[in-house]
C-alpha cells in the first residue's frame, strides 16, 4: 500500500501522530510548491495590470476558480466566489442575502449541529430583521428524524442553514430531503461543506442547494482561502459584502457601478497564491480519488471506534456505526476533563483537539460541556490509530483513577 505520508513534508521533520484533521489538514508538497512557484515566478496583482506578469497572475487565479467550479460541479465559474474561509463565505450570505431578503414574518431554520460559523450569522440576521430562528434538533446519534424535520419546517421557512457533516459527530445530514422540504416553502438552502468537502464528492447541481461554503485548509490547501458557491440568479441580485478596490466597474463622486460576477464579491487584492494552492490541493484529491480516500478512512475509523468502545468509561458521541462518523470520533472519559485527556495524549505524541469544538449548543444539547476529538484522514495509519487507543486506555490510570 502506498505510504501517503511521504507526500507531506511536515511528517518528514516532525514525529507527531496528527489526529486534528477536522480542524486543519496537512499540506502535500504539491500544494506548498504551487504557492511557492506563484510567488517566485508569477507574483503580481491579478486583474489590474496589462503587463505580462500581471496577466500571468490573473490567468493563474482564474484557472484556480475553474478548478473549484469543476470540483463541485457548478454550472459556471461566475458562481464561484473566492473568500478567506468558510466563515467569511457564510457571513457574506448572511449580510448580502439574509439582511436584504428576510423580514419579521419569516423563519430561519438552523440545525443544532452547526458550527458557530453557520449559527452566529443567522442569529445576527434574526436580530436585525425580526425573523424567527428555529432550531432543528437531532437525535443523540446525530440523525434527523422525520418528526424533528416536521417540527422545524413550516410554510414560513425562508432560509435553511445546515451542515453537510457535523464537525463534532461526523454525521452526514440528509441534504436532499432538507432541500426538498425547503422548496415547498420557497426557502433557500445554505450548506456548510467545510467538513464534507475533504471526504466526499460534491455536486451542487444535483444537491440543488442555493449556497455552499468550504475552506481550503481543511482539504489540504492553504490557510486564508475559501469558497462560496451561489446560484447565479441569487448572486446577481445581492449587493456587495465589501466595497473598495477591484469590485467596481466605475466610480464617481456620487457612487459606483459594481463589477460583474464573481468579482463584485472579491474586493481588494485577492489571495492569488492561496487560490493556486487550493487548485493544487483539488488536483491532488482528484489524483488519489475519493473512493480510495473513503475506503482508507473508513478502515481507520472502524479500527479506532472499536478500540475506543472497548475501553471502560470511554464514551464516543454519535452513531454506533463507523460509516456515520466521516473520520471524526469525539469522546469523553469519565472523571477526566478533555483538556487533561489532550495533555496525556500529547505526552504520547498524539495530537487531538479538546474543548467545545465551536459547537457549544450541540454539546449542551447532548449533555456534555466539552469533549476530546480525534479526526482522521486517509494519510493516517493503523499504527497511529492503535497509538491513540493505547494512550486513551491509559488516561484514567495516569490521572490517578486506576484502570
Amino acid at each position: 500500500m502506498y505510504d501517503f505520508k511521504k507526500d507531506f513534508p511536515l511528517f518528514k521533520d516532525r514525529d507527531v501522530i496528527y489526529l486534528d484533521n477536522a480542524a486543519t489538514a496537512q499540506k502535500p508538497a504539491c500544494v506548498i510548491e504551487a504557492e511557492k512557484e506563484f510567488y517566485e515566478k508569477h507574483n503580481a496583482n491579478p486583474l489590474r495590470g496589462f503587463y505580462p506578469l500581471s496577466l500571468e497572475a490573473t490567468d493563474a487565479y482564474e484557472a484556480a476558480r475553474k478548478t473549484v467550479q469543476h470540483f463541485i460541479h457548478a454550472a459556471s465559474e461566475t458562481e464561484i466566489i473566492l473568500t478567506r474561509n468558510t466563515t467569511e463565505s457564510l457571513n457574506l450570505v448572511a449580510y448580502s442575502y439574509g439582511l436584504n431578503n428576510l423580514c419579521p414574518e419569516d423563519e430561519i431554520v438552523v440545525s443544532i449541529m452547526e458550527h458557530h460559523s453557520n449559527m452566529l450569522p443567522w442569529q445576527m440576521v434574526a436580530r436585525q430583521t425580526g425573523a424567527k430562528l428555529i432550531y432543528l434538533e437531532c437525535e443523540k446519534d446525530g440523525s434527523l428524524s422525520e418528526a424533528k424535520l416536521d417540527e422545524a419546517f413550516s410554510d414560513k421557512t425562508r432560509l435553511v442553514a445546515i451542515t453537510q457533516v457535523s464537525n463534532v459527530l461526523g454525521r452526514p445530514t440528509p441534504v436532499e430531503e432538507i432541500v426538498r422540504r425547503a422548496r415547498k416553502s420557497n426557502a433557500v438552502v445554505v450548506l456548510d461543506a467545510a467538513q464534507s468537502s475533504p471526504h466526499m464528492p460534491i455536486d451542487v447541481q444535483k444537491l440543488d442547494v442555493d449556497f455552499l461554503a468550504f475552506s481550503g485548509h481543511k482539504l489540504m490547501g492553504p490557510m486564508g482561502i475559501g469558497v462560496l458557491y451561489g446560484k447565479k440568479k441569487l448572486l446577481k441580485a445581492m449587493p456587495p459584502f465589501l466595497t473598495g478596490g477591484e469590485m467596481i466597474d466605475s466610480v464617481t463622486r456620487d457612487g459606483a457601478k459594481y463589477a460583474e460576477l464573481p468579482h463584485k464579491f472579491e474586493a481588494g487584492t485577492v489571495n492569488a497564491a492561496g487560490a493556486v494552492g487550493l487548485a493544487a490541493a483539488i488536483d491532488y484529491i482528484n489524483k488519489i480519488g475519493f473512493e480510495t480516500m473513503q475506503e482508507r478512512e473508513l478502515t481507520l475509523t472502524k479500527r479506532a471506534l472499536e478500540g475506543l468502545k472497548a475501553i471502560p468509561k470511554v464514551h464516543v458521541l454519535g452513531s454506533e456505526l463507523a460509516e456515520e462518523h466521516t473520520g471524526i470520533l469525539t469522546f469523553t472519559i469519565e472523571d477526566v476533563h478533555p483538556h487533561d485527556v489532550s495533555a496525556v495524549l500529547e505526552s504520547d505524541g498524539v495530537a487531538v483537539r479538546a474543548g467545545h469544538h465551536c459547537a457549544q449548543p450541540l454539546l449542551e444539547y447532548l449533555g456534555v460541556r466539552s469533549a476530546t476529538r480525534a479526526s482522521l484522514m486517509f494519510y493516517n495509519t493503523e499504527e497511529e490509530v492503535d497509538a491513540l487507543v493505547k494512550s486513551v486506555a491509559g488516561v484514567r490510570r495516569r490521572m490517578g483513577y486506576g484502570e
